[in-house]
């Protein structure tokens, strides 16, 4: 009999399918024959085998993972990392929040690592972005910011684990298999974070607005002009923050809500 091969693609698999040409004179009985994880099985009188996956075969499957940070280094340090894992495989890298959504629509990876400062948008808006679109991506911020807003932040856009980016390769590598299995990874540092401060009273949208102001070096008065309301209404507003916040004065509240990630400059 004649032997052909042709190559078929199946997931992330590059299947052999093989032809069997039957002499005129041969008779064939159905057969089942094992090759290297798959199933191969012949019907009487064939004109090609069918190939299944079986269980081992199809665990086989790689983690298909998008890298999304502002630094060149930190990302080919991360791909270096992934793509040295028989499982796992970087499907691309970017540093802005537009290609970002772009390269997630096109290869909707199995996980994202996404840096939560980005140029233009910042990473909460870019996941926020993506989770609307894809309810069910899972995204792990990995990060340099630590703070318990910041991370109360993400968690409420979606995010599936947050990170910083000092963790050990070993520990990302398998945080990034716990989240494909469909679980949560947060660091305990940052965990501890979130319960230190859950009982906090936060900040209104309209003290943050003053409280970045006053980050920048504005005056009550210039603050006030802004943000078109009296400078009485502005100094209760910082006194408000102080409280909120445990700070004696201005330069320590804006200390706290930097640490925090309350704010950024």
């Amino acid at each position: 009999m004649i032997l052909r091969q042709r190559a078929t693609v199946s997931g992330s698999f590059t299947i052999p399918e093989l032809h069997l040409l039957p002499a005129r004179t041969a008779t064939h009985r159905p057969a089942s024959v094992p090759n290297e994880g798959f199933t191969v099985s012949q019907e009487a009188r064939p004109q090609n085998r069918v190939i299944y996956l079986n269980s081992e075969a199809r665990g086989r499957a790689r983690i298909r993972v998008l890298s999304i940070d502002g630094h060149p280094l930190f990302r080919e340090g991360i791909a270096t990392i992934i793509n040295e894992q028989a499982d796992m495989v970087l499907v691309s890298q970017v540093s802005t929040v537009q290609e970002a959504i772009q390269q997630y629509r096109k290869h909707q990876p199995d996980i994202t690592l996404m840096d939560i400062q980005l140029p233009g948008w910042g990473g909460v808006d870019a996941l926020s972005t993506i989770r609307s679109e894809f309810p069910a991506a899972r995204v792990i911020i990995l990060t340099a910011s630590e703070g318990d807003v910041e991370v109360q932040r993400a968690l409420k856009a979606g995010a599936s684990g947050y990170l910083l980016k000092n963790t050990p390769p070993s520990e990302l590598l398998q945080e990034i298999r716990k989240v494909y299995s469909g679980r949560k990874a947060i660091q305990p540092q940052l965990a501890a974070k979130l319960a230190e401060h859950i009982a906090d009273d936060t900040l209104s949208a309209r003290e943050v607005d003053v409280l970045v102001l006053v980050a920048s070096g504005n005056r009550n008065r210039d603050i006030a002009a802004q943000l078109c309301i009296s400078e009485e209404t502005v100094k209760v507003h910082v006194k408000h923050i102080r409280e909120k916040l445990g700070a004696k004065d201005r330069t320590e509240a804006i200390a706290i809500a930097l640490r925090r990630g309350i704010i950024r400059l």
